[in-house]
């Protein structure tokens, strides 16, 4: 495995609808990295966002799609995500705020 750094591990935040409402519980969903495991991804959250603690990752792989151009043929890349729930007491996390 790669050596992934707690700074690699979250790569963006997702921002859909579902997303946005499950946020009312303490739920924030990420991209991450496909190497990342869970303990990896709770201890890159606790430390990116201060006063943050973790209650569970629940993750997905998802595998790259075909493509094609023309005659060519290839896949892109495939993408893991992350669901975050924060424990009651933990703060919210702030990049999520303003939207």
């Amino acid at each position: 495995m790669a050596n992934v750094q707690y700074y690699d591990v979250i790569l963006k935040p997702v921002v859909t609808e579902k997303s946005m409402n499950a946020m009312s519980e303490k739920k924030y969903t990420f991209l991450v990295h496909p190497e990342a495991n869970k303990t990896m991804i709770k201890e890159a959250v606790e430390k990116m966002f201060p006063g943050t603690k973790v209650d569970s990752v629940n993750t997905m792989n998802a595998d790259g799609k075909n493509r094609r151009r023309g005659m060519v043929v290839g896949k892109t890349a495939k993408t893991k995500k992350a669901i975050v729930k924060l424990t009651a007491d933990s703060k919210d996390i702030e990049i999520f705020q303003g939207l």
